[in-house]
């Protein structure tokens, strides 16, 4: 059996069910691969202050890769690792871009969420679902105007989001929008998002980073996920799994597809590569 020294895991629709908690059944098995030296390492969209406080309260976690990979997340030192932002005014101009589209935008910076107020008041008319609305809310501070702020600030984007209403436009701009911007990385995780980032935040990119940093090499790692921001970590990974949930271009790109996440599919997995000799 293959030895496993790092386990990399997407959250929302991966170890996270549909209603973002966490089974009982993922967190036992999550435990007991930490008690036996295993890495349990989130690999997220979110920026580390907006993962479910179930997810930062687990004992065993030291890395967090968050952003799309865009920072690698040191919990005991509180320090970024390693990271990748979008240029400032790199960012400006793709918001320059999106503001002609009937859509809401937002960005990541230094570890939190900023939206234009007038955007932030239109939330509950783009959220997917209520979990979706209930981040927007929670974890974005609204400015007067967002690329004027940026502009103020001078600093790096980790990630810009882009929330549709129109899923045929959604459609169009995920085939036009990584042509039109062939220096950024341009993925989605949920139903009616889009998300940018620098061309090197990748989660494949992080993993291989980390995996580097802490000696373990790549193909002692196993990496789940769901949607397409996962895709290039399930294939760094020296195992990609794929939820049964997954989209069907997500379940292409990993070695191995297992349950739904909300069927405890993380623990079926992990325990069918550690302990499936168990009696």
């Amino acid at each position: 059996m293959r030895k496993i020294r790092l386990i990399a895991l997407d959250l929302d629709g991966t170890l996270l069910g549909s209603d973002k908690q966490l089974s009982e059944e993922n967190a036992s098995a999550l435990a007991r691969a930490a008690q036996e030296g295993i890495e349990i390492v989130p690999a997220t969209g979110r920026f580390y202050r907006g993962m479910p406080q179930a997810i930062q309260a687990l004992p065993y976690v030291r890395y967090v890769i968050s952003v799309n990979g865009a920072e690698v997340y040191d919990v005991v030192r509180r320090e970024t690792v390693c990271g990748s932002e979008i240029p400032w005014e790199r960012a400006v101009a793709v918001m320059e871009r999106l503001d002609a589209l009937p859509v809401l935008y937002d960005c990541y910076q230094n570890g939190w969420g900023w939206m234009t107020q007038a955007l932030y008041d239109q939330a509950a008319q783009y959220a997917a679902n209520v979990h979706s609305l209930e981040m927007i809310r929670n974890l974005r501070t609204p400015v007067p105007e967002l690329k004027a702020c940026l502009k103020e600030r001078a600093s790096g984007v980790q990630k810009i989001q882009i929330f549709f209403r129109d899923m045929e436009l959604r459609a169009k701009m995920l085939q036009a929008l990584p042509e039109a911007l062939p220096d950024l990385v341009v993925t989605t995780s949920i139903v009616n998002n889009i998300e940018i980032n620098s061309r090197e935040a990748t989660k494949g990119a992080a993993l291989q980073k980390l995996a580097r940093r802490l000696e373990i090499p790549i193909a002692e790692t196993v990496a789940f996920g769901d949607d397409r921001n996962d895709i290039s970590m399930l294939e760094a990974a020296g195992i990609g799994v794929a939820m049964g949930n997954a989209e069907n271009e997500v379940k292409q790109a990993a070695d191995y597809v297992t349950g739904d996440c909300n069927d405890s599919g993380v623990a079926r997995a992990i325990k069918h590569f550690l302990w499936e000799n168990e009696p």
